[in-house]
Formats: C-alpha cells, sequence, structure tokens
C-alpha cells in the first residue's frame, strides 16, 4: 500500500525521504504524520440515539504496511478493548512506518448490551463482506470492509472464549500463506493453530482480498485477564516490529517458540450433572487422565471426563453445571511435541505474570533503537 517508483527502489536515500499516502477514511483524510480519531456512523438505537464505530488512525510520516487492529466483533469480547488501549500509548508509535489504524470496538451495539451478537441476533463475524441494503449486521460489516479493510495490508483480530469459557492465548489462522505463518509464529504465543476460514467470517473477507489476518484468541467474554491482554499487547508489537513498521529492540526479547497444533477437538460431556474439574487451562494431558468429574446432584453417582489422548487443554468451561454433549475441555494435539509446548506454556505464563504492570501501561517503552 505504500507509495514506490522504479527510481526509489534504486536510491535508498530517495526511498527514505519518501513521505506516507494520505489515507481516507469515513471520509476523513489523514495526512502523514498524523494522528487522529474518526467516529464512522452506524445504524441509530431505536431511541434515535446515534451510534459510531470509532476509529483511531496513526499515520506514519514514512511509508510502510498499514495494519489494522479490531477488538469486541463480538461485543461481549472485551480483553481486546483494553489491548487496544494500551498500543495507542506505546511511546514507539511516534517512530511509526506505514499506518495502524486501531478499532477497540467493532460491535457497539453487541457492546452496549453486553451481548456477543448485534439486537437482530446475529453475529457479526458471521455477515461479511455484507451489503448497504442487508441485516443490521450486514450493514455494519459492509462499513467495516469499506472503510478498514478496503484500506489495509495487514490485520490482526482479537477476541477471547465465550461466557464461562477460557482459551489459552493462542493464533488462529490460515496457515496456507507463508507470510501469515511467519507472523503467526512471530506473534509470541506457544500455540498456533491453522484454522480453516469460515463462511462470512472477517478472516474470509480479508482473505479474499488478499489481505494476511492474524485472530488471536485469548480469556473469557465479559472478564479482563491481565495476562491475556499483555501478551496480546506484546504480540501485536512483535507482528509491527516483523512488518518493519517500528524500530527493532536494543536487546531482542526470547519470544515463545511457537508450535503448530496438528489437529483440535473439544471433548463433550458425557452426562449431564455437576462437573468438578480437575485439570486448569495449559496443562498437559495424557491419554485416560481424568479431566474432571460429573456427579449427579440428587444423588451418588458420578462419571469421569477423559482424555482421549495426550494433549495440551488450549480452552475450557469455568461453567460447573452442565449437559450431555456440551462442550468442555477445548484439547490440540501436538503429535509428540506435547512435552515441548507444556514448557513453552509454562515458560510464557512465568514471563507474563512477573511482568510489572507499568511497562503496559500509558506511556509503555521496551527500549527499541531509534
Amino acid at each position: 500500500m505504500a507509495n514506490s517508483s522504479p527510481a526509489a527502489k534504486t536510491d535508498p536515500g530517495r526511498r527514505a525521504r519518501e513521505k506516507n499516502r494520505t489515507l481516507d477514511i469515513g471520509g476523513v483524510k489523514v495526512a502523514p504524520g498524523e494522528r487522529t480519531s474518526v467516529d464512522i456512523p452506524l445504524a441509530a438505537m431505536y431511541t434515535h440515539s446515534d451510534v459510531e464505530m470509532t476509529v483511531h488512525v496513526i499515520n506514519g510520516r514514512r511509508p510502510g504496511p498499514c495494519l489494522f487492529v479490531s477488538a469486541a466483533i463480538h461485543g461481549d469480547e472485551l480483553n481486546g478493548v483494553d489491548i487496544i488501549r494500551r498500543l495507542l500509548n506505546y511511546k514507539q508509535l511516534n517512530q511509526l512506518r506505514g499506518t495502524l489504524i486501531a478499532i477497540p470496538v467493532v460491535n457497539v451495539h453487541g457492546f452496549l448490551n453486553q451481548s456477543r451478537y448485534l439486537p437482530d441476533g446475529r453475529d457479526l463475524n458471521r455477515s461479511f463482506p455484507g451489503s448497504e441494503r442487508g441485516s443490521l449486521a450486514g450493514r455494519v460489516a459492509n462499513t467495516f470492509v469499506g472503510d478498514i479493510l478496503k484500506n489495509c495490508t495487514h490485520g490482526i483480530d482479537l477476541h477471547t472464549g465465550a461466557r464461562h469459557r477460557s482459551n489459552l492465548p493462542q493464533i488462529r489462522a490460515d496457515l496456507s500463506s507463508d507470510e501469515t505463518r511467519n507472523l503467526a509464529m512471530q506473534f509470541g504465543v506457544p500455540v498456533v493453530l491453522d484454522a480453516k476460514l469460515r463462511d462470512g467470517s472477517m478472516r474470509e473477507a480479508a482473505s479474499d482480498m488478499g489481505i494476511p489476518l492474524l485472530l488471536y484468541e485469548a480469556g473469557e467474554a465479559l472478564r479482563f485477564d491481565e495476562l491475556s491482554i499483555r501478551a496480546g499487547a506484546r504480540g501485536i508489537i512483535n507482528v509491527m516490529r516483523e512488518l518493519k513498521m517500528l524500530p527493532q529492540r536494543k536487546r531482542p526479547a526470547k519470544i515463545p517458540q511457537a508450535v503448530v497444533a496438528s489437529d483440535s477437538r473439544w471433548l463433550r460431556a458425557p452426562t449431564s450433572g455437576v462437573m468438578r474439574s480437575r485439570v486448569q487451562l495449559g496443562a498437559r494431558v495424557k491419554k485416560g487422565d481424568v479431566l474432571g468429574m460429573i456427579a449427579d446432584p440428587l444423588g451418588l453417582n458420578e462419571s469421569p471426563v477423559l482424555a482421549p489422548a495426550e494433549a495440551i487443554v488450549i480452552g475450557m468451561t469455568h461453567l460447573p453445571l452442565v449437559h450431555e454433549g456440551e462442550a468442555l475441555y477445548h484439547l490440540a494435539n501436538f503429535h509428540r511435541r506435547t512435552g515441548k509446548v507444556a514448557s513453552e506454556v509454562q515458560g510464557f505464563h512465568e514471563h507474563f505474570s512477573d511482568q510489572e504492570e507499568e511497562p503496559f501501561f500509558i506511556g509503555w517503552d521496551d527500549s527499541l533503537e531509534n
């Protein structure tokens, strides 16, 4: 998306002097070196109260990729909102090459109602690319495609688990693209899932437009999880460095060695009842291990939930009341590399748990070169 010319390619000095392009978002022009917020109108509430999607734009002086970072496409997924807040206070953004477009809340209607869905009951992340005359979800998706996706070269979409379910910090992406795979491995989480594109998803719309997109999953809906937020903020910075949008650190930080899962599955409840879990998120389990016990609340009968194979627990329910067939544990298989992943997960937790809070809040800095 950056401006370039044959002469600039042969003259590094000239390329260094090139200016970034002026960006037009929601009818607002953002010149190179400018930083602004744009409020893009969405469908009003039935009370006629205006609803707007706020978009933060930082347009670097020098050319480079145009990266969008979005959160709360499901209105009850909150971790990404705080990740973007911290990202926007990162000091080195004043050295940005290219453009950063940050959308803290995509699904504003759902966010106001603390709901995953829009008021029409539709899932916004199954409504892309949408249309101007479609459902409410389709219209919001169409606005996002026209004002955000069409301006960008890369993207990161921030998610959490559903209500009462937590996800281990992980990246989901279409790894058939070499560039997407590389960015996924550089994000800095130990688990990467090669996830198929889902019909109507933002990832599918981005793929159709040739935009590499990473989906970051971490934590639980309607909850702030500090480790997930820290890891997400750091991961975005890692990707921006890899894209040459930000300078490298003076002393390169150790990035967890991500391992791609060969497959994953949800383990479902064999019976209904009250469950007591025996494992934690990120645990390594072996075939036959008891992950939890489901008891009859009115009697003494208990049924074990057994691991079908060696795996890492990358998602789990926290609600003890379960029905037969309900998803309980999300297990990722790594084909003889489970021990390595378990070690990386432990190191990952220790690293982000031991961090002082200050660098991840207002004005956080990590000693980058100028």
